[in-house]
């Protein structure tokens, strides 16, 4: 494995790490749930997935919300 392989493996776990908190952030949210930033982006424009805009312009996310948005077509 190349360091640069490892360099992006790091920062992925560094990342997730910074994902155990309650309030994500966008990118946070993005690597949180497996959804990549377009898909993100579309979801909260049509207000498919819950999330808050406090000052306009950052996305954040609730961890607890967007489990429950995840898990929320669940299948017998």
């Amino acid at each position: 494995m190349s360091n640069l392989e490892l360099e992006d493996r790091l920062l992925r776990i560094e990342q997730m790490l910074g994902a155990t908190k309650e309030v994500l952030t966008f990118d946070e949210a993005c690597l949180y749930s497996g959804i990549s930033r377009s898909y993100m982006y579309k979801l909260t424009s049509k207000e498919l997935i819950p999330h808050s805009k406090p000052r306009g312009k950052f996305i954040y996310f609730e961890r607890s919300k967007l489990n429950a948005w995840l898990l929320g077509n669940q299948k017998a």
